[in-house]
Order: C-alpha cells, then structure tokens, then sequence
C-alpha cells in the first residue's frame, strides 16, 4: 500500500512542475487587469479579463472583474451578463453578488435587484450598503413596509448615516405615520443639519399637523442654506395661507416659481391664494390670475383632477347667443 501511495505521488509531481494549467495562465491576465484598472484604463482591463475568461471559462472570478469592468465602463447589460455568469459559477461570492444587485437596480430591475440585495444581505448581515440598497428599492417598489424594516435593519449597523435616516422618515411619511417621520427626519439632521430638502419634508410633516410657526421656522433655515431652492418656497406659500396671510403666500409662491418655472404645485397654490383674495374682493383680475395660474399648472402636470374642477367652477361662462339658429 505504501509504495502504491509513493507511486501516485511521482505520478503528480509533472503536473505541478510542468507547463502552467489553463487558470494559471488565466491568473495572470486577472493579475495584468488589475493593474489596468488600477491606472483606470478600462478597455486594457477589458481585454485583459475578456482574455482570462476565454483561457478558463469556468473560472468566476473573471467573470466577475469582467463584470465589474463593463459596469464602471457603464456598459451595463454586458456587466450584469457577467456577473449573472460569476454567481451561476461561484453563489457565495459576495462581491458578485452585491454588484449584480447593484447592476439591476441601476437598469432598473427592481425585482431582481431585491432577490440578489437579499442574498447579499444573507452572505453578509454586517454589510451596511447591502441593508440600505435592498431598503431602496423596495422603497422605489412601493413596498414601504419592508423599506421601513430594512432602512432599520441598516441603521442597526451603522446608525450615524444621515441619509437613511431621511429615507426612513420619507417611508413613515407615506406611511401616515407623521410622528415616526418626524423622528426619522431629525435624526438625519442631527447627524447632518445642512439638508434642505430634509428639512422641507420635516417642515411637510409639522404643516400636516397644521404646526405653521415650527413649520415657517423650518422652512426658513431651508432657506437659509439653499437660498435657491424652490420647493421651499412653495411649501412657505402654503403655510402662509392656511394662516390666512395671503399676500405673503402670493410672494412666496411667485418666488418659487421664479427659480424653478417648472414647478407646477407652486403655480396651483398661486391659483389657490388669487382665488381666495377674489372670494374676499371681488376683484375680477384676481379671479383671472387664479384661472391662468392654474391652466399653466396642469399644461406641466396635466394629472391633476381638482384644478380642473376648480376651473370648471370659477371660470366665466361665456352667455347664451341672444339669437338662436335652431
């Protein structure tokens, strides 16, 4: 038996001194694409694994840096080709995994991004991104649920994220779960309080509950960090006109729609101010100004059934001919 042993022993030693195996020469290539990628020269790292993976095509980690590479070259049905072929070859590989989730999310396959975030997640329960990406999408999916569970779930790992934070107030909010939002969103802004579009939803969420002077104080350090942000204004417009300052709503409106002229809310809450100044004047420029503000507003947005049903309503009807032709 021992000789036996001996025997197959020198049997084996050519097969490691002799000429380099097919995954040794493919070694090579993946080491000479690194350094290309290293030096960010994207096509010699693209030929280089494009050569490993024709040397061994059972081999996964050059499909995977295959993958990778078209996906930072941003040729990404090529990329997610590649790395579906990696994690076919190697399932346990984690950074397969995590850049083909990322690959689906970024071509917008959210369904398929959520089942291959899950088995990253699985693969790796510490990994931070995995948690929040897989949070993400299900939040892009409307699942808002499991974006509530998930963003948690991330935050358990690294709690000082600011922006998973404000995602998990923007899920509570639509939710209707304002208190847990408010929670949500002050602490993004503890973590990090130069966000004004953060603060404009806290502001959002203290309207709702009709809390105008926390509101008008939010909105006001929104202000003050993005001077130009016209979503801020708007909602400042509305705060001011449920408390019935209506000149002051009316600025406010036209200063959003000034720096954003796209911004069809600003331009219905105008309609919305001149509309309830004519109700109070009578004046008859005013109930024209409301009508035009609101055609501008849904030839921006034409989903938006109660404007035109306030133009139905408040719109001069032209008077019946005197004569007839019947």
């Amino acid at each position: 038996m021992a000789r036996r042993l001996g025997f197959l022993l020198i049997l084996a030693l050519p097969a490691l001194t002799g000429c380099p195996r097919p995954t040794g020469r493919a070694d090579l290539r993946l080491q000479a694409g690194d350094r290309a990628l290293a030096s960010n020269n994207l096509e010699a790292a693209l030929v280089e694994f494009r050569a490993a993976v024709k040397l061994s095509p059972q081999l996964a980690e050059a499909h995977s840096k295959l993958g990778q590479t078209f996906k930072k070259a941003g040729r990404l049905p090529e990329a997610e080709r590649e790395l579906e072929t990696a994690l076919r070859l190697d399932p346990s590989d984690f950074t397969t995994t995590f850049e083909l989730g990322d690959v689906y999310q970024l071509l917008k396959k959210t369904a398929q991004a959520i089942q291959t975030y899950l088995l990253a997640c699985k693969l790796r329960p510490d990994h931070f991104d995995s948690h929040f990406r897989l949070a993400s999408c299900y939040h892009q999916s409307g699942d808002l649920a499991q974006a509530t569970t998930w963003y948690e779930k991330a935050l358990k790992i690294d709690g000082r994220n600011a922006e998973a934070w404000s995602n998990l107030g923007a899920a509570h909010d639509a939710l209707g779960e304002p208190y847990e939002a408010i929670r949500a969103y002050k602490q993004s802004l503890e973590r990090n309080p130069r966000q004004p579009v953060v603060l404009v939803n806290l502001a959002t969420a203290y309207l709702n509950q009709d809390r105008y002077q926390l509101a008008e104080r939010t909105l006001a350090t929104a202000i003050a960090i993005q001077p130009t942000l016209s979503i801020a204004y708007e909602r400042l417009g509305y705060c001011k006109w449920r408390q019935r300052r209506y000149p002051e709503a009316g600025d406010q409106y036209e200063r959003a729609i000034r720096l954003d002229k796209s911004n069809a809310r600003a331009l219905a809450g105008l309609g919305v101010v001149r509309m309830t100044q004519f109700l109070e004047k009578s004046d008859e420029s005013l109930r024209m100004q409301a009508i035009d503000a609101w055609h501008q507003s849904l030839e921006l947005d034409a989903d938006q059934p109660h404007l035109r049903a306030l133009i139905d309503k408040y719109r001069k009807k032209p008077a019946e001919p005197v004569i007839s032709l019947d």
